[in-house]
């Protein structure tokens, strides 16, 4: 759409998913607040999503955000909202947040939850972008975000699916990163290490433990990752694509090994 100078004017439509709560939350905020119209998926999280949405309008009246409804676990539900977003307005970014954990050994692997992980983790995000990226390359001007893990690259006893999972996710990404960076369209990774949201609550024994180790001295803040995103979609991350970037506190750079 031309602007009144005759200028191609960019979208500053996004799409996140997960974003009712956590990690997701502090996203959609922070770019809410920073002037993008953002579309947001819930699963369960429909009462701290009107609660996000009415404390982002009371900060910033004319702020756009709306939260929609999607289960990443249902393949049909996923198939309908990606024929839906091949049908709205371009969007410019895209931030695939929502995720889910199985915890257990490698050699107790069971099967169906096994694909339902990856069907969240993984697949849904090919089906989505998918629907958006093509629009995005003929406005010449995209940007895709996954949210990731250090797990990719760091094994964990426990941790192998959804490693698995975020693997594969940053695998696709730097593929999909070559084949579109020609039309304008940047694809990245943001790999948190430990966060400070419900996931880990289930890990709170060993929380001081862990921080100990972690060179930072302190999980991060869901903020801390939603200003690494905040970054990637501003016009400074123009030539920034097929990166990983950790938010980690350093400890993929550190030795595991404790003296």
């Amino acid at each position: 759409m031309p602007d009144p100078h005759g200028r191609t004017r960019v979208s500053q439509r996004v799409l996140v998913t997960g974003g009712g709560r956590g990690v997701g939350a502090a996203i959609v905020r922070a770019l809410a607040l920073a002037g993008f119209e953002v579309v947001f998926t819930v699963r369960t999280a429909e009462a701290e999503a009107q609660a996000l949405i009415a404390a982002i309008t009371a900060e910033k009246p004319d702020a756009q955000v709306e939260a929609r409804a999607l289960d990443l676990a249902d393949k049909a539900a996923v198939e309908a909202f990606a024929g839906v977003l091949a049908e709205e307005p371009t969007y410019f970014g895209f931030v695939h947040n929502a995720g889910m954990s199985y915890d257990t050994l490698a050699a107790l692997v069971d099967q169906h939850r096994a694909e339902q992980l990856m069907q969240v983790n993984y697949w849904s995000f090919v089906k989505l972008v998918g629907a958006l990226v093509r629009p995005m390359t003929r406005a010449r001007a995209g940007r895709i975000i996954a949210i990731g893990s250090i797990a990719a690259d760091v094994a964990n006893a426990g941790n192998a699916i959804y490693a698995g999972s975020k693997a594969a996710l940053a695998g696709y990404c730097r593929t999909l990163a070559i084949e579109s960076a020609r039309r304008g369209v940047t694809v990245n990774v943001v790999a948190p290490g430990f966060v400070d949201t419900a996931m880990l609550a289930p890990y709170a024994a060993y929380r001081a433990n862990v921080e100990k180790q972690i060179p930072a001295g302190r999980f991060a803040a869901p903020e801390d990752v939603a200003g690494v995103v905040s970054f990637l979609l501003s016009p400074g991350a123009a030539y920034v694509t097929g990166a990983t970037l950790p938010v980690d506190g350093g400890l993929t750079a550190a030795l595991a090994i404790q003296r």
